[in-house]
């Protein structure tokens, strides 16, 4: 029987109020007037990757009088640079847009401008120059790489870096940094990255190498199976030549008969490893020098698909639904609390004892637009709510008592540090870490839920947080413009504790939607699952269907067209904490990832558009999953009487005691099982 596993969504400060006193207190902080104009000051932006530039945004009436209560919005996109509190902060380099929305009085279009962000490179200090491993031996070629440093200390990356040897008769060197050993002797090679330039000698010597010996003993495998390459050097009377690095290749071979040819690119070589993502017939090729050797192996498909049984449902048509969190209550009972997007502040309550008569017990109205983010403690004793959209601004979360688990009902608001909106949130059976207006995380004592108390806060700099998940006294947060940023608070070994949280390391992935550590006992390694979270299609091969949200104080009508993603989750080995490396990802083109678990080895992906999939994720992880065969089912949820018809976004998914249950931003609360084919 499987536990609740720890998942956060979106999240906002709630006061329990009546219908009529929330619809009046909403009404009282609307625009009472039109906005025709916005202003922004600069018009235009240029400004240094990691540095923060003012960028106030007016809204206008009729008049050119200022309407103070606008409801004002500055998207940007999500890894390239954010905007808080009338400040830009750069992340990537580039050119870059502003999109400022503005909205005034219900039922009043809004109106749009966009400001250009130029971002550039600080000025360079210094290149440094390293080697990969191995000497350089004739006939030998080992790649270089040049590091920017620049004037704040920040680094750069090097694509744009010139090379040069200074004696090619010795040594050459292309204009990727790859170094080939000609003749013994000494060279110069050199690097130069906007007038700065770096200088490494390096020795060529005379190859000792004679034999070859591979250390291969697969003869057979899966696709999707990662395989060593082990490679001995020898010299002329057997001793090994430690030094000498192993070039690897492969050549492929589709299978015969009606099984179809596979494409290019039907395997990955990387750090020693290999993994093949189709079937067939593979030769690996080894070079050292001017000895090279080959083994041949076998790759049969990996047979892992299940069907998709879906058991039951907890309809939800009236609004969109957002997150969702089951528990065992204290009768005994399976319950599941489900969260709405635009939905008036409602959350909830369903009995999913029986997967086949999934029954609404309760409902919880707080003051809200949007209560995106639910979770329960992992006994039980009580469950969260987040708030966005509060009508008095000051948002925070609400702590439920669940003595009735059928039917909690409000123990407390909290809100201190909390008033920008939570958006996600995570709970222990004491504390709730709960993500507060995207800037940093705010640890909640919830020993006593009718009195909580602030116990401490993480903000990492020149970031924007989404996502957290905290494991073994460790916390995992996705934040836009550091990747995933890893920090010690309560485990111990890096120094930290719930009162003094202390930075770990980051993982600077190009992502910072969510994240998932994954403890993989087969193998001893821990992976991040990281996902992305991209609305905006535009510049793809598809751009979408060009529907987007509004935001949570404006949810869009019932009906319009399907909203579509973009983007992928990554996946990191995070065994070594101070030597993360990105090992490979699950990616579809045409649609985007959203929630993350993986239990037992399987992933549960909410892929939005791409519906609920659920994926084999055993043994090491290496490339494209959705290459491999790892997908076990896919569900796409289409109801034609949904707030979209026949428009699937799912947006969490997770197993519970042997079933699936997933929300579907447009339909609600379902439930499934995997049945063998």
């Amino acid at each position: 029987m499987s536990t609740p596993i720890r998942r956060l969504s979106l999240a906002v400060s709630a006061v329990l109020v009546s219908t009529a006193g929330l619809l009046a207190a909403q009404a009282a902080q609307a625009p009472t007037v039109a906005v025709v104009k916005v202003v922004a000051e600069p018009a235009a932006l240029r400004m240094e990757a990691g540095k923060t530039a003012p960028l106030t945004v007016t809204a206008l009436d009729a008049a050119g009088r200022e309407v103070a209560n606008a409801i004002i919005r500055v998207n940007l996109p999500r890894r390239s640079a954010s905007w808080a509190d009338g400040q830009v902060t750069a992340f990537l380099v580039g050119e870059h847009t502003a999109t400022i929305v503005a909205t005034g009085a219900p039922g009043t279009p809004p109106v749009t401008i966009e400001v250009p962000v130029t971002v550039v490179w600080p000025p360079l200090k210094a290149l440094e120059i390293s080697a990969d491993p191995g000497t350089l031996y004739t006939g030998v070629t080992i790649g270089h790489h040049a590091k920017g440093i620049n004037e704040d200390g920040s680094e750069r990356a090097s694509a744009l870096v010139a090379w040069a040897s200074s004696n090619p008769r010795v040594a050459t060197v292309d204009r990727f940094g790859f170094v080939t050993a000609v003749a013994p002797g000494t060279a110069s090679i050199r690097a130069t990255l906007d007038g700065t330039s770096a200088e490494r000698t390096v020795t060529v010597l005379v190859n000792p190498v004679a034999s070859l010996e591979l250390g291969i003993t697969e003869a057979t495998i899966r696709t999707g199976d990662v395989i060593d390459l082990v490679g001995t050097a020898r010299r002329a009377d057997g001793g090994v030549v430690n030094d000498m690095p192993v070039t690897w290749s492969y050549a492929y071979l589709a299978p015969e008969g009606n099984t179809p040819k596979a494409p290019g690119g039907a395997g990955i070589i990387d750090n020693g490893l290999f993994v093949a993502n189709y079937p067939g017939i593979y030769t690996i090729l080894a070079q050292a020098g001017p000895a090279h050797a080959r083994h041949t192996i076998e790759v049969t498909a990996r047979t892992v698909r299940q069907r998709f049984v879906v058991t039951g449902r907890g309809i939800i048509r009236d609004t969109h639904t957002s997150d969702l969190w089951p528990y065992t209550g204290s009768d005994g009972r399976d319950y599941c609390i489900v969260g709405t997007w635009g939905g008036d502040g409602y959350a909830h309550v369903f009995d999913i004892t029986d997967p086949t008569n999934i029954v609404r017990t309760h409902s919880v109205q707080v003051d809200a637009r949007t209560i995106n983010d639910v979770t329960v403690s992992p006994d039980a004793r009580y469950a969260v709510m987040s708030r966005e959209g509060a009508s008095n601004r000051r948002n925070g979360v609400v702590f439920l008592d669940l003595k009735d688990p059928a039917k909690p009902v409000v123990a407390s608001s909290f809100d201190v540090e909390l008033t920008g909106g939570v958006h996600n949130m995570f709970a222990t059976n004491d504390h709730l870490f709960a993500v507060s207006g995207g800037a940093k995380y705010v640890v909640i004592n919830a020993e006593d839920i009718y009195k909580p108390s602030y116990t401490s806060e993480y903000r990492h700099p020149n970031a924007r947080l989404h996502d957290l998940w905290v494991r073994d006294g460790v916390a995992y947060s996705a934040q836009g413009g550091a990747g995933t940023v890893i920090v010690d608070v309560g485990n111990g070994g890096w120094g930290g504790s719930l009162t003094e949280p202390k930075l770990i390391n980051t993982v600077p992935i190009d992502s910072g939607h969510e994240i998932y550590p994954y403890f993989q006992k087969s193998t001893g390694k821990t992976y991040l699952f990281i996902g992305d979270e991209q609305m905006n299609r535009r510049g793809r091969v598809w751009e979408g269907s060009g529907y987007s949200l509004s935001g949570p104080d404006g949810a869009p009508p019932k009906g319009g067209i399907a909203q579509t993603s973009g983007g992928y989750t990554h996946i990191v080995d995070f065994t070594e904490p101070m030597n993360p490396r990105k090992v490979g990802r699950y990616q579809l083109e045409d649609y985007g990832s959203h929630d993350i678990i993986v239990e037992d080895d399987i992933l549960y992906q909410a892929y939005y558009d791409g519906g609920v999939r659920i994926v084999d994720v055993s043994g090491r992880l290496m490339g494209n999953l959705y290459d491999q065969g790892r997908e076990i089912a896919v569900f796409k949820p289409y109801d034609p009487e949904g707030y979209t018809a026949n428009a699937p976004f799912v947006m969490n998914a997770m197993p519970w005691k042997g079933h699936i249950l997933f929300t579907d931003f447009n339909s609600g609360l379902w439930m499934a099982k995997l049945e063998k084919p």
